[in-house]
């Protein structure tokens, strides 16, 4: 099974920059970018709120999950 962030996703699609965000949620630019580019290894539930609250999202616009069977198929 595959947990992946989507957060780049959202942002694009929504015209939202990292510095944007940053700045809604008053979490450090590096912060995002990690979160950004899906480099973290364990996901701080309190960012993740905060992110929500900021973007009007729910966690499912942020995070997917694939099961393995999706996995192997690529």
């Amino acid at each position: 099974m595959m947990i992946r962030l989507s957060l780049d996703r959202y942002l694009d699609s929504h015209g939202i920059t990292r510095y944007e965000l940053a700045k809604r949620t008053d979490i450090r630019f590096q912060v995002v970018d990690k979160y950004y580019k899906n480099k973290v290894a364990r996901y701080d539930s309190y960012l993740l709120e905060k992110f929500c609250d900021a973007l009007g999202c729910g966690i499912a616009d942020l995070i997917e999950y694939k099961p393995d069977s999706e996995n192997s198929e690529k």
